[in-house]
């Protein structure tokens, strides 16, 4: 998949042409304690795959150099397989134990690399088999299928050990959008899968985001900071490129920096917010991306701007 810089700035530009909704006005209530802490506490754990010590080891404690992972590295964590620089589309994350909230975890990093950015701009779509009507985005179900082969092994072996053990899948931006097709292909083979994603692209058409709002074989929660542009892309275009979310939305109203409370959290039932604000995208209760940055010099370089991140 070759990327150009014209592409990239395709993708960050023109956003009023292709009729971004602005937030919305009405909002439900405000999240319950315990979800509140569930967001909190995968995000944590999304963070914690941008750390280099938990994509190259296996049968080691998940950490958080940059300590933007405390609730995680306070629990009794075993990572099962750590993966990194997929062939193609450099997708990267880890599958591990927590034997202190009884959890197996899928954590996928966001976008890094220029692959990673390659993936995210290849906005075709193409049907799944495991989903009657659904069509993904093709440069998300790559990544996918570069690294599902040790994921759900990962999985599988986990459950034989611990059968009473939690399938949560987890991640930011593109790891968010990787998240989902991991869990809608688990939730396929008969694995319930929770699945908490952070500031994550559409994925899929409308039904790929009904079939991953079914709760028969797991719950979906889908978080959006104010202002984040992610979200809103790859945009929507009737016929052509029907991207849809799965609903509802977890909107986070708070500015950067700011720590967020369970009030600050309100839910949109039919939420497509987003914004312009790259800023807004690295922050998801901390600095999400902290241990490796969201994205490297040789994109920085292709796009031609160090001032947009």
């Amino acid at each position: 998949m070759a990327i150009t810089k014209s592409l990239a700035l395709l993708a960050l530009s023109g956003l009023s042409s292709f009729g971004f909704a602005a937030p919305l006005e009405v909002r439900d209530d405000t999240v319950s304690t315990d979800v509140f802490e569930k967001l909190s506490f995968f995000e944590q754990y999304a963070a914690a795959a941008y750390c280099q010590e938990n994509n190259n080891s296996t049968d080691t404690k998940v950490t958080c150099s940059e300590k933007n992972c405390d609730s995680v590295e306070a629990a009794d964590t075993n990572t099962l397989t750590e993966f990194e620089n997929s062939k193609k589309t450099d997708a990267t994350g880890f599958v591990t134990t927590d034997s202190t909230n009884k959890l197996i975890v899928l954590a996928f990093r966001g976008s890094k690399s220029i692959d990673n950015w390659a993936a995210n701009l290849d906005f075709q779509m193409e049907d799944v088999s495991f989903c009657s009507d659904c069509r993904v985005h093709s440069g998300f179900l790559e990544s996918w299928n570069e690294v599902q082969d040790g994921v759900i092994n990962a999985v599988k072996g986990a459950q034989a050990e611990f059968p009473d053990f939690k399938v949560v899948a987890t991640g930011h931006s593109l790891g968010g959008a990787v998240a989902t097709i991991a869990a809608a292909a688990l939730r396929t083979i008969d694995i319930s899968v929770d699945l908490y994603t952070y500031g994550a692209p559409k994925s899929g058409n409308d039904e790929w985001a009904e079939f991953l709002g079914s709760t028969d074989k797991g719950m979906s929660f889908r978080v959006v900071h104010k202002h984040d542009l992610i979200p809103t892309l790859p945009p929507s275009i009737p016929f052509f490129m029907p991207y849809a979310h799965v609903q509802p939305e977890y909107y986070i109203t708070t500015d950067n920096n700011v720590e967020v409370t369970a009030n600050d959290i309100k839910v949109v039932p039919d939420g497509d917010d987003g914004g312009i604000d790259i800023a807004s995208h690295l922050w998801y209760f901390n600095h999400i991306s902290a241990c490796d940055g969201l994205i490297d010099m040789k994109v920085k370089r292709m796009i031609g701007s160090d001032s947009l991140w």
